[in-house]
């Protein structure tokens, strides 16, 4: 059986995860507590995917991105550089698809926060990346890390804007979910079904963690508190 679906869906949902990460904390960092005037309609942008089927995400970035799209006609001619029908255009949409859940769950994460501690910081002469790096981040992580791996799942099994905009080139563009669209409609049910119990046991396991990871530490949490 070749592999080459299960190793491209790893490095789509890799690196599009770490995109996501850094972005995701970016903007919910400078977002939290801080109201200015567009605010709630950025955020609605942010989280629209969520609730656009993902062929309508896919027809959007098509428009951007393809041949004749605003960016993908630039980058085309300026650079030579093509993005639809690459992986790259698979890590593409995995950004776009997951990137709201990213933000749902960093924004959450600063929301909780106690500002005081990052005040009492402040007025010590702490810069505000070291209280970012030093006290903002490490109590965020627990939110962060559930956002870092939702989105690592959400990218993983993305299919409807990679289909659109990477298409199906075996060796190429054939990420798991692609692979077993593909053939289940060329008859092929035992390759088919591989991947579907391959990409169930890898979503399944990711969740699991998380569970596990959030029990134990709201375990943990609850008894310090006594």
């Amino acid at each position: 059986m070749d592999l080459s679906p299960l190793l491209l869906s790893v490095k789509v949902a890799v690196i599009s995860t770490t995109i996501v990460f850094v972005l995701g904390v970016l903007f919910a960092h400078l977002f939290a507590k801080r109201q200015f005037f567009g605010k709630t309609i950025i955020e609605s942008l942010f989280l629209l995917p969520l609730v656009l089927p993902p062929t309508v995400v896919g027809f959007g970035l098509l428009i951007l991105f393809g041949k004749k799209g605003w960016i993908g006609s630039w980058l085309l001619e300026t650079f030579d550089i093509q993005i639809v029908f690459t992986w790259t255009a698979a890590v593409i949409a995995s950004v776009v698809v997951s990137f709201p859940l990213m933000y749902q769950s960093a924004a959450a994460a600063f929301d909780r926060l106690d500002n005081r501690l990052e005040d009492a910081a402040r007025t010590m002469g702490a810069s505000e990346w070291r209280v970012f790096r030093t006290i903002t981040f490490p109590l965020a992580w627990p939110g962060l890390l559930a956002g870092l791996v939702l989105s690592f799942a959400r990218g993983l099994g993305e299919f409807g804007a990679t289909l659109m905009l990477a298409g199906y080139i075996p060796g190429k563009t054939d990420t798991i979910p692609m692979a077993i669209y593909f053939a289940v409609e060329a008859g092929k049910m035992e390759k088919a079904t591989f991947w579907v119990v391959i990409i169930t046991a890898l979503g399944f396991s990711t969740i699991l963690w998380l569970n596990w990871w959030s029990k134990r530490n709201l375990r943990r949490f609850t008894s310090e508190k006594r």
